[in-house]
């Protein structure tokens, strides 16, 4: 019996761990407004949107906005792109859930504050809202989501090199696909 709970325990744990994965890369879609979105402006300059779920972090975030730089500039004939606005927005809430520390506190009926025996509440027996355990607890939780944004210009041509804004696609591609392309964590 121990074995089976510990088993069911696992796989609840499991379950849960499956679904809080971080954004993986690729298109936002209309199930879901996590993932890239490009726009196109000019010939030669898109607007990037790479939006995480809370499970992403702002590094990946900003990394596949990158990548998905450097994927445009090729697919578009192009070698290299120049970032000339780029912003990472937080979008932070917060989420709390109440819960009873005490059964009996606050309901109708015998030893509440309300019910028929209302003396019960201040301290003579059960429901009574003193002592330790009695009341009500909160979670509180932050929940961060982080959105990534970057207007972009691409070249033809060597990247030049005194520009720290400038990046080679295809080195880009080359040194970022391990991270872009792993599969995800389960």
């Amino acid at each position: 019996m121990r074995n089976a709970l510990l088993l069911a325990a696992f796989a609840a744990l499991s379950v849960a761990a499956c679904a809080t994965n971080s954004t993986p890369y690729g298109p936002a879609t209309g199930k879901s407004p996590y993932g890239f979105t490009d726009q196109k402006i000019e010939d030669n300059r898109y607007r990037i949107v790479f939006r995480g779920n809370s499970s992403t972090e702002r590094e990946t975030v900003e990394t596949f906005l990158l990548y998905r730089a450097a994927e445009l500039t090729l697919e578009n004939g192009f070698d290299y792109f120049v970032v000339t606005e780029q912003d990472t927005e937080a979008n932070r809430r917060y989420s709390s859930a109440g819960y009873p520390a005490f059964y009996g506190r606050y309901g109708y009926g015998f030893g509440s504050y309300y019910g028929a025996f209302p003396y019960y509440a201040y301290g003579w027996g059960w429901g009574a809202p003193y002592g330790p355990g009695y009341g009500y607890g909160y979670d509180t939780r932050e929940i961060t989501r982080y959105s990534a944004l970057a207007f972009i210009t691409m070249f033809k041509g060597k990247k030049p090199a005194d520009d720290p804004q400038a990046f080679d696609a295809r080195s880009v591609i080359e040194n970022l696909r391990a991270y872009v392309e792993a599969p995800p964590a389960s």
